[in-house]
């Protein structure tokens, strides 16, 4: 995934004055089933419309999933990946996200969602490392609903090369509904397996899966 974005920062500024070069934005082959991806590797378990379900192998077969989708410009220049995951019960918001933007993005400026042409909610970019900037959503049970059942979502960020404009990508909803569903599906099975693998109550403790510090959703 990581790869999108080593020319990323060079193809934003393109794309404000010129259409894309030429350039190959097929993601990284992955395997089909776990059997052939090394541990610790991420592969593809199922597609829906839009999104990937992508998994990392684990040596215990206990494989943590989340959606996956790749957004680009109108003109087809990849723009930011988000990942996305349901969140235990309890949590400040029902799903978490992550996203990874170029590393010339402007920082101050956000990053921003609209679902449905409503007004756009911004999110604060959390760090960049060598690869991209990572914004740490919140999604309510709200995003959620209207994501499964919406016909558009936009994001969009400001480049740091043109302050004074912003780069939009259009998230597709396609499938989103039962890919959210099957990666709760199996992230939850994931867990049962795993606690009763280890001899513990189900619901005793939180879902392995569920990060540490889980986002909070913006107003």
């Amino acid at each position: 995934m990581a790869n999108h974005f080593k020319t990323l920062s060079v193809a934003m500024a393109f794309a404000l004055a010129t259409p894309a070069l030429a350039q190959d934005t097929t993601p990284p082959a992955a395997a089909s089933e776990p059997a052939e991806t090394p541990i610790g590797e991420t592969y593809v378990a199922e597609t829906y419309g839009a999104w990937e379900m992508q998994c990392i192998r684990t040596e215990d077969g206990f494989d943590p999933c989340q959606l996956y989708q790749l957004l680009k410009t109108s003109d087809g220049t990849p723009l930011a990946e988000i990942s996305m995951f349901a969140l235990p019960a309890g949590q400040p918001a029902a799903a978490g996200a992550t996203i990874l933007t170029p590393l010339e993005t402007l920082l101050s400026q956000m990053l921003s969602i609209s679902f449905n042409g409503n007004e756009a909610r911004r999110y604060p970019f959390t760090f960049c490392n060598s690869v991209g900037c990572v914004v740490r959503a919140g999604f309510t049970a709200e995003d959620i609903d209207s994501m499964k059942t919406g016909t558009s979502a936009v994001l969009s960020l400001v480049p740091m090369v043109a302050p004074d404009q912003t780069v939009d990508s259009v998230i597709g909803l396609e499938g989103f509904a039962d890919g959210y569903a099957a990666v709760s599906a199996a992230n939850a099975a994931s867990s049962a397996a795993a606690a009763a693998a280890a001899g513990v109550t189900p619901g005793a403790e939180a879902p392995a899966t569920a990060p540490a510090d889980a986002p909070t959703p913006r107003p």
